[in-house]
């Protein structure tokens, strides 16, 4: 395979259609673009007259913006599926036992298997957590893994996100757009279903409220109608039938949240927060929020509620930690990790520094507290100009980066401008942690629209796709 060829999930190597899309393909071939063209015209109008649409930060107040939404969908076969499925399992599992370990005993420390300064040291490291009970020992009851196709095919998690991880209401309104407006394609394919995943969610958040709480009360906390993803924090509230709150909507008192209604103070059991730890009680992180809820530390500590996630979970998705994954899975499972990572070079060890500094045209390289495909240098794409002068921002403080070998991400063809042209993609699945580890088949595609780009991410012009994932 050449260096200019990547995997394309629709044809093989030789040109030839994959057997899972041969039913996609004939279809496709005796459809008209201007039917592609005005089917993408409608799923526009509905997206925008459904209020669709994400807020870009550092634009203007209140600028709105569709992401775009490709009709041709990427197909996953139910074998590959499943194998995909364990390893997000496995995976998100000893994320949950690290993180329970890293505010507990310390065990994987103790063992030298993560360099302590790299866990203790981290801005997303939250001592207040320490010795901190949370129910089940579920952290991240939600977690967003984004995984990549490299190479002749073979699946890598590029980052996993454990914070406030976004994007599932698109994953939903994608595959209602392509049933409204395709319906005769889910006539030729079994896909499995994801529309239950806010009930899967509401479950989830239930099942990890604390012991003795029968019939749990739980909202959805968001910044507020500003905020990039506040179309998913009400498109979620209303699907799972729970109220969607802003911070002055809650107080404290007793050891309790509840919650102000117009029918009188309401018990608050599980918060699922879409809210970042620093903004999420001014008596504890930053004084300045707004956002957040006075005291609500001390009652969280306290067991008098539950926040999903958990306060404290960004450490184990900060890009410095990603490296010892594979560690953790051995340390707190015992087994080998079913999904591989990315060959990762860690800046702050001075011969990967030296080994990044010399091949920077090669690489990507990514600040460790980045997210939103901000703060990276792609190395092929980039100018001289922008090489060198990250060369200067990586000498100033090397510890604020990692650096990878840039993968040719598969791609999809996707309905542009001038036709059908293959665009590179990603994938982010969502996973549930709760009494087990559940997820609706499938994720959230991201696809990088520009020709020959790597960045899938919405802020920087990427769109969606529906995925399917074919019922064996």
């Amino acid at each position: 395979m050449s260096a200019t060829q990547f995997f394309n999930e629709m044809t093989d190597f030789g040109g030839g259609v994959r057997p899972h899309y041969e039913k996609f393909s004939d279809w496709l071939q005796t459809t008209p673009p201007q039917r592609l063209a005005d089917k993408r015209e409608a799923a526009d109008a509905l997206f925008h007259r459904g209020g669709i649409t994400f807020a870009v930060y550092g634009e203007a107040e209140g600028t709105e913006r569709l992401i775009p939404f490709d009709v041709i969908p990427r197909i996953i076969p139910a074998q590959e599926w499943v194998d995909m499925a364990a390893g997000l399992r496995q995976r998100v599992k000893a994320l949950n036992a690290f993180i329970h370990d890293i505010y507990h005993d310390q065990e994987i420390l103790k063992a030298g298997r993560i360099p302590a300064e790299q866990v203790l040291n981290n801005a997303q490291y939250r001592p207040e957590m320490k010795g901190v009970d949370v129910p089940g020992n579920i952290y991240a009851a939600i977690a967003g893994i984004d995984v990549v196709r490299a190479g002749v095919g073979e699946y890598y998690v590029l980052e996993d996100n454990l914070r406030v991880p976004s994007g599932v209401s698109y994953m939903i309104e994608d595959r209602k757009m392509m049933m409204r407006l395709f319906p005769e394609l889910f006539a030729k394919y079994r896909v499995a279903p994801v529309e239950h995943y806010p009930d899967l969610l509401l479950d989830t958040l239930r099942a990890v409220s604390q012991k003795g709480v029968t019939n749990p009360s739980v909202v959805v906390l968001t910044p507020g109608a500003y905020n990039s993803a506040y179309f998913e924090h009400a498109f979620l509230a209303q699907q799972m039938g729970v109220e969607l709150v802003e911070g002055r909507d809650l107080f404290v008192d007793d050891g309790h949240v509840y919650q102000r209604t117009t029918q009188g103070p309401q018990k608050v059991d599980v918060i699922y927060r879409r809210v970042d730890d620093d903004f999420l009680d001014p008596l504890a992180f930053r004084a300045d929020s707004m956002l957040g809820v006075p005291g609500l530390l001390d009652v969280y500590r306290e067991g008098g509620v539950t926040l999903a996630n958990a306060i404290g979970t960004g450490v184990a998705d900060d890009k410095s930690i990603y490296p010892y994954v594979p560690d953790m899975i051995d340390f707190y499972l015992g087994e080998k990790p079913l999904l591989n990572n990315v060959p990762t070079y860690m800046l702050r060890k001075k011969e990967d520094l030296a080994y990044t500094l010399e091949n920077l045209g090669d690489l990507v390289v990514k600040e460790v507290h980045g997210a939103g495909g901000y703060g990276m240098l792609v190395g092929p794409a980039s100018t001289k100009e922008e090489i060198e002068d990250f060369r200067k921002r990586i000498l100033a403080a090397p510890e604020k980066y990692i650096a990878q070998p840039t993968l040719s991400l598969s791609a999809c063809p996707t309905f542009v401008e001038r036709g059908i042209a293959p665009r590179h993609i990603d994938l982010r699945p969502f996973v549930l942690s709760g009494k087990e580890v559940r997820f609706v088949p499938g994720g959230l595609t991201r696809v990088a629209l520009k020709e020959g780009s790597l960045v899938v991410n919405s802020s920087q012009g990427g769109g969606t796709k529906d995925t399917w994932v074919l019922e064996s």
